[in-house]
């Protein structure tokens, strides 16, 4: 099983290789804010508890995103049999410790973190770009400013403590999107 934790600051282009991923190696998908997302529409137990933290400007706790993580998981063990791709997650050490755990529970482990690497001011040039596209309204500059603030804060030492495990591979995030994912494809089959 390759599960796969694709890392890097909003704008990165986590997205994009994503996809990538997904495609080439058959993984299933986790977005933690799509599952989010899921569960709130479909009204859900996990979905409700989820709702009343959102709706209070909260954080939702460690453990309840590794609850849903896990639901996810166990009611899609057909579709995640060749592996998953994390995305969106973990966002802290605490939250990795737990999807540790949680993966050895089902007899898993993370197999390789692909960390696309982005210098700060392609992040905000790529993020408002795709504001003005998109027309997306949290793709603004003070927004970017304050989500790039919460990922060196929270996010960015979670390198670290992959790095420690042996787990972190740097991928420069810059250039074309397939020589970048032409470089996540060597780090991923050496880790196979």
């Amino acid at each position: 099983m390759l599960n796969i934790v694709i890392f890097g600051a909003p704008g990165s282009g986590k997205g994009t290789q994503s996809d990538n991923l997904i495609k080439t190696y058959g993984l299933f998908h986790i977005s933690t804010g799509d599952v989010l997302r899921d569960n709130i529409k479909r009204g859900t137990e996990l979905g409700a508890t989820a709702k009343a933290y959102i709706d209070k400007g909260q954080l939702l706790p460690d453990e309840l995103i590794i609850d849903i993580l896990a639901s996810v998981l166990d009611a899609n063990k057909e579709a995640a049999a060749q592996g998953v791709i994390f995305d969106g997650f973990p966002r802290t050490i605490p939250q990795a410790e737990a999807l540790d755990v949680m993966l050895k529970e089902r007899g898993t482990a993370v197999s390789t973190v692909v960390g696309l690497e982005v210098p700060e001011d392609e992040l905000v040039r790529r993020i408002i770009l795709r504001g003005q596209q998109t027309g997306r309204a949290d793709d603004n500059l003070e927004t970017v400013k304050n989500r790039l603030e919460v990922y060196h804060n929270q996010t960015s030492p979670l390198k670290a403590y992959y790095e420690e495990k042996g787990l972190y591979q740097a991928i420069q995030g810059t250039g074309a999107v397939e020589e970048i994912f032409a470089s996540i494809q060597k780090a991923v089959d050496a880790v196979k």
